[in-house]
């Protein structure tokens, strides 16, 4: 018997935003046999809003990054969700590890410098971020600045390269490559629209037409299994997919979309896979890679920063830098600055990237407090008390994602491999895709990003939808 939308058996392995887009799209399309296998107890994946403080913070995705091109905006943009950030973080100031404050207008001017010198243009740069970025940066500073500060100058584009590699994911900007941004698309507008005091996740009941229920999964009601971690995809039958799970229950299926993070498939694509995947498609999984980016939120009774202040970014020293180099500190050079949070008056929010963020996710919650307390007294020039509450993240340990969000490598480059083969699906021998990948490494132009999360999703499930097309137009 031939298959239809209303009898082909769909399993979508992952609910975050990609699972949740191409479910929700395929219910749109007609299809009735779709199912979400969830690893988790939740929805959402790398999206996780959650109660703190007066309102909710995200764990994870926190801002929607630009307006036209993105999907998520254009999704809510008359729905009153999002907010301008505006220019809240242009008084976040640039503090040496001596407590010194750099004077506004040469921070300005020393980081306005080192924004401009990652690569950008039409232009392909043979090699990394990191090696274009401090060419350009000094060839930049003798040309306009040739009096200042070699010390301070060689602080900042430190910092900025910390902050740079927090915005990529990646552990330094030498591993990131130098033609990325000639694929990925930068949707023009406001990078930092905020969704005032209700989180990321209103989006994604936005798009299941779910109420603020917790519990409530709108049209997926029924369709999600939670704590079911997918152990193995079998599709030595390829009319006949075998999903299993870890607690002994085996989904039948006649597509799966995959949709778990670039580390889930760098970490157990050769178990998790029979037969094995194509090798142009292990190519893209080995050589992409998931960074790690984690952030603290610190809970006080007042906002303990001055009204004239949104934050710090930490200029090191070169002498300080070496001391905290051999101190059981040395992690907290990776952070990258701290500030205030939007629709959270006593919060303040820090970041970390890289390998310094993974081992931070392996100290106790005391010592990650006395580490933040410690760098707040290095910098600052007034108390900051000790916070009432915090959380942290640890993106990389929870074996359900191992990291937060992908970047294209220099690897990548030399073997001239990308998204494009990560999101090829696995087709059986009469030409029928089986095997489906979506999530937001598998994106060419928005790879990093919930919109590029949601687009993956939707082109997946596209994909089959013109398969079933195809289908009825043949019968």
């Amino acid at each position: 018997m031939s298959k239809s939308r209303e009898t082909a058996r769909i399993v979508v392995v992952g609910a975050g935003a990609s699972g949740i887009a191409a479910a929700t799209r395929l219910l749109e399309k007609g299809f009735n046999n779709v199912q979400i296998v969830e690893a988790e107890s939740r929805i959402g994946g790398r999206v996780h809003t959650i109660p703190f403080s007066d309102n909710v913070v995200d764990l994870g995705a926190q801002w929607c990054h630009g307006e036209k091109g993105n999907v998520v905006y254009e999704l809510v943009k008359d729905l009153h969700l999002l907010e301008r950030t505006g220019d809240l973080y242009s008084t976040v100031r640039c503090v040496r590890s001596n407590k010194e404050e750099v004077p506004q207008e040469l921070a300005i001017t020393l980081r306005g410098i080192a924004s401009t010198s990652v690569p950008d243009g039409p232009s392909p740069y043979e090699g990394s971020v990191g090696d274009y970025l401090t060419q350009k940066y000094w060839k930049e500073i003798d040309t306009q600045l040739p009096s200042v500060d070699r010390a301070l100058a060689n602080e900042m584009l430190e910092s900025c390269k910390r902050s740079e590699s927090s915005l990529e994911g990646s552990d330094n900007l030498l591993e990131v490559s130098g033609r990325g941004h000639l694929e990925f698309a930068e949707s023009d507008g406001d990078q930092l629209l905020n969704w005032r005091d209700q989180g990321f996740e209103r989006f994604l009941r936005l798009l299941m037409s779910a109420s603020d229920q917790t519990d409530d999964l709108g049209v997926l009601k029924g369709r999600v299994n939670f704590q079911k971690r997918v152990t193995e995809i079998n599709s030595d039958c390829p009319s006949n997919l075998k999903v299993r799970c870890s607690d002994g229950v085996t989904l039948n299926a006649d597509h799966v979309i995959c949709t778990v993070s670039l580390g889930v498939l760098q970490e157990q694509h050769e178990t998790l896979f029979v037969p094995a995947l194509p090798s142009a498609k292990v190519n893209a999984i080995k050589s992409l890679k998931l960074g790690t980016v984690d952030k603290f939120y610190l809970e006080f009774a007042s906002q303990p920063f001055p009204s004239d202040c949104a934050g710090f970014y930490c200029l090191w020293m070169e002498q300080d830098l070496q001391e905290l180099r051999s101190s059981e500190l040395f992690w907290l050079e990776s952070i990258s600055g701290c500030h205030r949070v939007t629709y959270q008056p006593r919060l303040l929010e820090a970041w970390i990237a890289g390998e310094h963020a993974r081992h931070m996710e392996t100290l106790t919650e005391e010592k990650v407090l006395e580490g933040l307390n410690w760098l707040f007294r290095k910098f600052l020039s007034f108390d900051v008390p000790q916070p009432k509450r915090s959380v942290r993240t640890q993106w990389h340990s929870n074996p359900n994602f191992r990291g937060s969000y992908s970047f294209r490598t220099t690897r990548a480059d030399e073997l001239n491999t990308g998204p494009w083969e990560l999101q090829t699906p696995v087709m059986c021998d009469n030409g029928h895709p089986i095997l489906l990948f979506a999530g937001e490494a598998s994106s060419k132009t928005h790879y990093s990003t919930v919109h590029g999360a949601v687009e993956a999703g939707w082109r997946e499930a596209e994909r089959l939808n013109d398969f079933y097309q195809d289908i009825s137009h043949t019968q």
